[in-house]
């Protein structure tokens, strides 16, 4: 059966997760979560990819990302995986593969859902319990996003640019979101989403999508809309 078409749109935010080969891990040290962000950081300027969010867990990654071009996030994610798996190979004297495959990824409405994938993303040690709050956790842009850590990979993307006139009310709004809990509906729609690879949005912005492509971007029972407060809720505890 062949694959579904990967749907990557120019300018519309793209959620993504990779994991390792057979749920193994792909992080091994300190030193191996630092080299994949400086390949990211690179590679992501290379080929036209803004990276507004990121977590390294230690058998998957996600980021949140804007392509400039249609290619471009499959650009990225074949030459970072690629260079990162020499590295491993070079730095632990094995062969073969590291990735479980082909990425999942899934387009964004960006009014309604982009910052609740910032969430979603850097909530990820959380509902894994490695960690009390996301800032406790190193390997993630929620420093760089709450706080101002400088950073060399992550962009502001335009819903977290609305948060606020200056860079400190950005950060302060953008720690208040984190202060409730992510909605079990929305954890569950952007998961469904990024693995069946569908439009994640209004039932409207997915009519837009499948008129754009040509193509069914649903499994047909759309969610319902969410409004701007980047998905204030119920949390669903669990990792993702």
């Amino acid at each position: 059966m062949p694959r579904r078409t990967r749907i990557a749109t120019p300018g519309v935010p793209l959620h993504l997760i990779q994991r390792g080969n057979n749920r193994g891990a792909c992080f091994f040290a300190e030193e191996d979560y630092a080299r994949y962000l400086e390949h990211l950081g690179e590679l992501s300027e290379k080929f036209g990819c803004a990276v507004h969010a990121y977590v390294l867990m230690s058998n998957h990654v996600h980021l949140l990302l804007t392509p400039a071009r249609a290619d471009s996030a499959s650009l990225l994610m074949k030459h970072l995986g690629q260079r990162y798996v020499q590295y491993i190979n070079r730095s632990y004297r094995r062969s073969g593969t590291l990735w479980e495959g082909r990425f999942r990824s899934c387009i964004a409405q960006a009014e309604n859902y982009v910052l609740a994938c910032y969430r979603y993303i850097e909530l990820n040690p959380v509902r894994a319990r490695m960690v009390d709050h996301p800032r406790e956790y190193r390997w993630s842009s929620y420093r760089a996003n709450a706080e101002g850590v400088r950073s060399k990979v992550v962009v502001s993307q335009a819903q977290y640019l609305a948060l606020g006139r200056s860079a400190e009310q950005r950060r302060e709004a953008y720690r208040e979101l984190f202060g409730s809990h992510l909605d079990f509906e929305i954890v569950r729609e952007i998961r469904e989403a990024t693995n069946g690879n569908y439009a994640l949005g209004s039932e409207r912005f997915r009519r837009e999508v499948e008129v754009m492509i040509g193509r069914r971007v649903s499994r047909g029972n759309p969610g319902r809309p969410r409004s701007g407060n980047g998905g204030r809720g119920r949390e669903f505890d669990a990792s993702a």
